[in-house]
Parts: structure tokens; C-alpha cells; sequence
């Protein structure tokens, strides 16, 4: 397991590392918030950035890709959101936040709009992120 983080922050991680044996499946965790961090370590293209904004499916599904890339990993998260309280706008509003994960059948994404203040957010999108991983892993 790889992941590439921006707006859960390394929460994913954390939640990941508080389970004894967590070396075992967590091969790399890379909190990538700035967008010079997401093209220079985890390789998201610039022009998904530019194209789509740091906020969008196709930026979610290359941190999930590189992530696994550079991990060398069978699955890789990543997730890519506005948590607030400032950042919205009407198209991306605070809560908005895209998530993929990529393995060894391809790299599925998906979004959501999460209510509550930033760190509800932030938890929310954590915990969706490792469900949608502890389906992948039941399929």
C-alpha cells in the first residue's frame, strides 16, 4: 500500500500506523499539499494542474498512480481535496474532495462533498478512502 495525500494531510497514515504490524502493508505515505510536490515527487502531470486544478478526478487519479508507482506497491490512495474553511468556490465548494485508488485491475475515482468543518472533512475523507480500499480488498 502507497499513498499520495494533500488534504487528509498524512491522516491516512496515521490512521494506517496506529495498527501494530502496519509495516507489513504501508510501503510509503507522501503528504503532497504543495503542487510543485505533487508534479517534482509523486509525478502528477503539470498539465492536470493546470487544466483541472489541484481539486479534480484526474489529479486524485495520478497521485493514486504515483503513489503505487513509487512505492512500488500493489495499491495506491490518493486524495486531493478543499477541507476549509477557506479555498471554495461554487464549482469546488469546501468539503469537495477527490479520491482514487489504483491497482492492479486499473484505477477507479470517485468524489465526494463532505459537510462539517475542516477537521470533519479531513476524517471523512479518510475513513472513505480506506473503505473504499477494504472493498477493493473483499472484491
Amino acid at each position: 500500500m502507497a499513498l499520495a495525500e494533500s488534504c487528509t494531510g498524512g491522516l491516512i497514515a496515521s490512521l494506517l500506523t496506529e495498527v501494530a504490524g502496519a509495516s507489513a502493508v504501508l510501503d510509503l505515505g507522501v503528504v503532497a499539499y504543495a503542487d510543485a510536490v505533487k508534479r517534482e515527487v509523486v509525478g502528477v502531470p503539470a498539465e492536470a494542474l493546470q487544466a483541472h486544478g489541484a481539486v479534480s478526478e484526474p489529479v486524485a487519479r495520478a497521485l493514486a498512480e504515483g503513489a503505487r508507482r513509487l512505492g512500488r506497491a500493489t495499491w495506491g490512495l490518493g486524495v486531493t481535496g478543499i477541507a476549509g474553511p477557506t479555498g471554495g468556490t461554487p464549482e469546488k465548494p469546501v468539503g469537495t474532495v477527490h479520491l482514487a485508488l489504483a491497482g492492479p485491475a486499473g484505477t477507479q475515482a470517485w468524489a465526494r462533498r463532505f459537510p462539517g468543518d475542516r477537521a470533519r472533512v479531513r476524517r471523512a475523507a479518510a475513513y472513505d478512502a480506506l473503505d473504499q480500499l477494504r472493498r477493493a480488498l473483499a472484491r
